[in-house]
C-alpha cells in the first residue's frame, strides 16, 4: 500500500526542509567563498607590480594575486566586470601593499598613480652639432658616443617623426641627422638607448614646426627651396648671427647670393670640417677640398652644418629682402653686423671694424 495522510506529509516537509537547508548551506559557503576571496591579504612589506601596456586588468589580477596584493584573481575579475572597472587602468610601475582593501587598489589604478621611473635630464644648446650632442651625452655619462653617432648616420626611417623624412638619400652628408636634432632641455628614462634619445630631438622639431605660421610650407615655394635646404639655411644663420633681430637679414642675403650664383663664402661652413674651432680662419683653411667648403663651391652645402633655433628657423622661412650682399661682424663685442650692398663697402665696413677692435 502507498504511505497517505500525516506519515506522507512528514515525509514531504523532511525533503523540503532538507533541500532548504542544502540551499542555505551552499549559499552561506558561497557567500564565505566570496567574502574570504575578496577581503585584503595579510599585512606586509610594499611592492612594486608592473601593469604592462596592452595588457588586461584581467591578465594584472594574475599579477596581483602573485604578488600577494589579493587573495584571489578569479573572483577579483569578476567583482572587476560587476563593478565595470578595468578599461580605464592606465599602465606602469605601482606600489602596492599587501592589506590594501580592493577599492583602494582599483582607486590607484584608475588614477594612474605609478612611480615616477628614474629620468635623464639634458639641455642641448642652440648650434650644436651632432658630434657635440654626442660628446655632451657621453661626458654626462648618458651613453656611448660611438654609439650614438652611429645610430645618428645610421640610414633609416624614423617612423615617429615627420620632418627627418625630408632628408635625401646624400653620400655627401657629413652626419645625416645633423640640424634635425632640435635643441632643447629633455627629460628621458634613465638608461634609453640612443635610438630613444634621437627619436625624442627628432619629434620636438616636428613639436617646433607645428607652431609656425600656417603658410610656412607655401614659404619653401616662393624661397624656391625644399625642407631640407631651408633647414641648411636655418643652421649657417644659426652659427653666423648672435643677434636675434638680425637673423631675417642675414638669411636675406644667403638668399640674394643663391640667385645670383655668389657663393656664399660663410666661415661657419669651414669651421664645420674643423676638429676644433678657431678664433679666426687661415687662408689655408678656405682651400679644403669639400662640399661644405662655401668658399670654394657655389651653392648650399649638402646639408645642415648644426642644430638650428626657432629663430633661425623662421628667419630662413621668412628672410628680410634687401638689396645686401655682404656682412662683417662689428669687432666691438656686440656680436652685430655691419651690412653692405658692394664689395667697396663691403671692404669699408671690414676697415671700419677693424678700426673699432684697436680703440
Amino acid at each position: 500500500m502507498r504511505p497517505t495522510g500525516p506519515g506522507k506529509g512528514r515525509i514531504t516537509f523532511w525533503v523540503i526542509t532538507t533541500i532548504l537547508s542544502l540551499m542555505i548551506i551552499i549559499a552561506g559557503g558561497t557567500y564565505l567563498y566570496v567574502w574570504n576571496g575578496l577581503r585584503p591579504t595579510s599585512g606586509g612589506e610594499t611592492v612594486q607590480v608592473e601593469l604592462k601596456k596592452g595588457a588586461s586588468p584581467f591578465q594584472f589580477a594574475e599579477v596581483l594575486e602573485d604578488q600577494g596584493i589579493i587573495r584571489n584573481a578569479f573572483l577579483f575579475k569578476y567583482y572587476l566586470r560587476y563593478k565595470n572597472e578595468g578599461p580605464h587602468f592606465q599602465a606602469g610601475v605601482y606600489e602596492l601593499q599587501p592589506g590594501m582593501d580592493k577599492q583602494a587598489i582599483i582607486a590607484k589604478l584608475n588614477a594612474g598613480e605609478i612611480l615616477k621611473a628614474e629620468t635623464i635630464r639634458f639641455t642641448i644648446p642652440e648650434g650644436f652639432t651632432v658630434q657635440q650632442i654626442a660628446d655632451k651625452l657621453s661626458e654626462a655619462g648618458y651613453g656611448d658616443k660611438a654609439a650614438f653617432l652611429a645610430a645618428a648616420d645610421k640610414e633609416q626611417v624614423w617612423p615617429d617623426t615627420d620632418a627627418s623624412k625630408n632628408i635625401p638619400k646624400d653620400g655627401k652628408l657629413r652626419h645625416r641627422l645633423e640640424g634635425y636634432m632640435f635643441p632643447e632641455t629633455y627629460e628621458l628614462p634613465k638608461d634609453s638607448k640612443p635610438e630613444a634619445i634621437i627619436d625624442r630631438m627628432l619629434q620636438e622639431l616636428d613639436h617646433k614646426l607645428d607652431g609656425l605660421p600656417e603658410n610656412w610650407e607655401e614659404a619653401l615655394t616662393e624661397n624656391g627651396i625644399n625642407f631640407h635646404q631651408m633647414m641648411t639655411i636655418a643652421s649657417l644663420i644659426e652659427r653666423e648671427v648672435v643677434v636675434d633681430e638680425e637673423r631675417p637679414i642675414v638669411a636675406g642675403i644667403i638668399y640674394n647670393r643663391l640667385k645670383k650664383g655668389m657663393p656664399l663664402q660663410i666661415d661657419a661652413t669651414v669651421q664645420y670640417l674643423l676638429d676644433k674651432q678657431k678664433e679666426r680662419l687661415m687662408e689655408s683653411d678656405l682651400q679644403v677640398d669639400s662640399p661644405y667648403n662655401t668658399y670654394k663651391i657655389k651653392g648650399l652645402p649638402p646639408g645642415p652644418i648644426a642644430s638650428p633655433s626657432l629663430k633661425s628657423i623662421e628667419a630662413a622661412l621668412f628672410p628680410t629682402k634687401t638689396d645686401y650682399y655682404y656682412y662683417v661682424t662689428k669687432k666691438d663685442g656686440s656680436h652685430e653686423h655691419l651690412f653692405a650692398e658692394t664689395l667697396k663697402q663691403h671692404n669699408q665696413n671690414i676697415a671700419k671694424s677693424n678700426q673699432t677692435a684697436k680703440q
